[in-house]
């Protein structure tokens, strides 16, 4: 079976229109490959062309603020990635002089880079032979040669990113990597290949085996941690609020949030007092608090579930710090809260 050649014949005959397809510009390659980590296709399209209208040159996002870009990433999660977006592309700008490094290695030394990222800029940008391995890659992989190493221990990893090398092509290594993707992504899926009308279904192992769903194997990780989350939400006058931004590491680093009580029990009102007083810089007055959720919102991350609570504390003034409610969606915040002012928004008008 000559499995690169059947591979770019399906590619060149079924692949996708994608607005980066067929760009050999790096910054556009690399946007691309940022937002869609972790993110579906039909998700981070619309991202992607914000993005590149808002900043149509790594000079351009290189030169907006981070809160800016904290704003147009909001929602599609792992804020981490949006912060070394911005970092990059300082470094790119300021470093390079607005040009990205032209190898795979070179490639790496830039911050948020890693071995994908770099493997996909070098291989469709500049043409050099280094494959891509993501999760579709492993899945394809897997199935048709029957790898059964775990795919998320070091050993699994290198062993499929040598079998990705083997396959390559040397004179396409830019389609056979995109190819390779795109055959994950639309036919070989995580719970319903499409196995009837598959180009490899005379040699896929795992398909002869009976094992397409239980393949690529798995090491089973830590259960998901959960916590307990109580956001107290001031409202003064014509329903301003108060905001603060999250400056120490963590999964929503720069993003604002409403003052926060982590607690396996409901807070009571000194508590709530204590913590506003706090945040606000002054003694908050007269509260009148009343539980805008009482189930529970679970909000599920990839190693936590947050359990949350908004509690509405009506004030009778925010003082300085108060934001007026058309000002609300100016700041960035996580999905979690982003929903929540919807809902009150809502909930008022």
């Amino acid at each position: 079976m000559d499995f690169s050649a059947i591979l770019l014949q399906w590619y060149d005959t079924h692949k996708r229109d994608l607005p980066w397809r067929g760009s050999r510009d790096p910054y556009v390659v690399w946007l691309s490959e940022i937002i869609l980590q972790q993110t579906r296709v039909a998700q981070g399209t619309p991202y992607f062309l914000r993005f590149l209208s808002a900043y149509p040159r790594v000079e351009d996002l290189a030169a907006a603020s981070e809160e800016e870009v904290l704003k147009l990433w909001q929602g599609l999660g792992y804020y981490s990635r949006a912060r070394n977006l911005h970092q990059t592309a300082r470094e790119v700008a300021g470093v390079h002089g607005g040009r990205f490094p032209n190898t795979y290695k070179a490639l790496l030394t830039l911050k948020g880079i890693g071995p994908y990222t770099a493997a996909a800029i070098a291989s469709v940008c500049f043409d050099e032979v280094v494959p891509v391995v993501d999760g579709n890659v492993f899945r394809v992989l897997s199935r048709v040669f029957g790898v059964e190493t775990y795919i998320n221990i070091p050993a699994g990893q290198r062993e499929f990113r040598e079998l990705a090398a083997a396959l390559i092509r040397s004179d396409r290594p830019g389609d056979f990597n995109q190819a390779l993707m795109e055959f994950g992504a639309v036919h070989c899926q995580p719970k319903a290949p499409d196995c009837d009308r598959c180009p490899f279904s005379s040699a896929c192992k795992a398909l002869a085996g009976g094992r397409v769903l239980q393949l690529p194997a798995k090491q089973k990780g830590k259960a998901a941690r959960q916590r307990r989350l109580h956001y107290l939400v001031p409202l003064g006058p014509d329903l301003a609020t108060f905001l603060h931004r999250r400056t120490g590491r963590g999964i929503w680093q720069g993003l604002y949030q409403f003052p926060l009580l982590e607690s396996e029990e409901d807070p009571g009102e000194e508590d709530i007092r204590q913590c506003l007083e706090a945040h606000l810089g002054m003694p908050p007055g007269r509260m009148d608090i009343r539980c805008f959720n009482p189930e529970p919102i679970v909000h599920k991350l990839s190693h936590q579930h947050l359990i949350t609570t908004f509690w509405m504390v009506g004030l009778e003034d925010l003082g300085s710090v108060g934001i007026p409610y058309n000002e609300w969606e100016a700041y960035p915040v996580p999905v979690l809260i982003s929903k929540f002012m919807e809902t009150v928004k809502n909930s008022y008008f």
